[in-house]
């Protein structure tokens, strides 16, 4: 019996020393791992960059701090241009979705508008952009404007319909006007001009942080669709 005893012994400290590791092991594997933050790079012009912002009060950095406050684990990159129209965002584009790039923001157009650009020609350059995007695998959110009256109804109707068009077309979120949280009631030009820098055209910091709280919950679904 004895000798029994001894043979046993070293199989079941064996035995319990497989079971140990094999404990440690599903213990490092059910630890929680910090998920690496989605990169989302912001293409469009200079609402987009922070025309006459404080670093801090611009759209990108606004909206970074939004995101994060939300619990969302992103890092945004700032890739506005003052000035820059639909073609010159598809002429960069492409350097700047660099590999660690997750998801883009694209919000051109209100260039076009000023210099009247033809609406054929902004719908060509932004689905260059949007199919660049779909090559290399980058989630997109197409932030759009509404063209105002005095170039026509035909200049309207064609502006307005494109952004709608590529989001179906290439499957991509839409944001209906990058300026919709800037919204007052109507004819209230005081309350407008208070959320407007004094050139009239780019929002001041409490502009942008209205235009971030409107915009966020839709960069929050394209957070959503990176992790999916």
């Amino acid at each position: 019996m004895a000798g029994l005893l001894k043979r046993i012994a070293p199989l079941a400290y064996g035995a319990r020393r497989r079971a140990l590791k094999l404990a440690a092991v599903l213990a490092l594997v059910a630890l929680p791992v910090d998920a690496e933050p989605v990169v989302i790079a912001a293409l469009g012009d200079s609402l987009t960059q922070g025309y006459g912002l404080a670093q801090g009060d611009g759209f990108v950095p606004q909206l970074e701090a939004w995101l994060t406050a939300q619990g969302a684990e992103v890092e945004l990159i700032n890739a506005g241009v003052s000035g820059d129209t639909t073609a010159g965002g598809l002429s960069r584009v492409g350097w700047t979705l660099t590999p660690e790039v997750d998801a883009m923001i694209v919000a051109l157009g209100g260039n076009d508008l000023l210099r009247g650009i033809d609406p054929a020609t902004s719908r060509a350059n932004l689905e260059g952009v949007l199919s660049i995007a779909q090559e290399k695998g980058v989630e997109v959110m197409l932030v759009g404007l509404s063209a105002p009256g005095n170039y026509g109804p035909d200049y309207k109707a064609a502006f307005d319909a494109m952004y709608p068009d590529l989001a179906e077309q290439y499957d991509t979120l839409l944001v209906d006007s990058f300026l919709a949280g800037l919204r007052v009631d109507e004819g209230d030009s005081r309350a407008l001009r208070a959320l407007m820098q004094p050139d009239g055209i780019h929002p001041n910091a409490e502009g942008v942080r209205l235009i971030v709280e409107a915009m966020g919950p839709s960069v929050l679904n394209l957070v959503d669709r990176v992790r999916d």
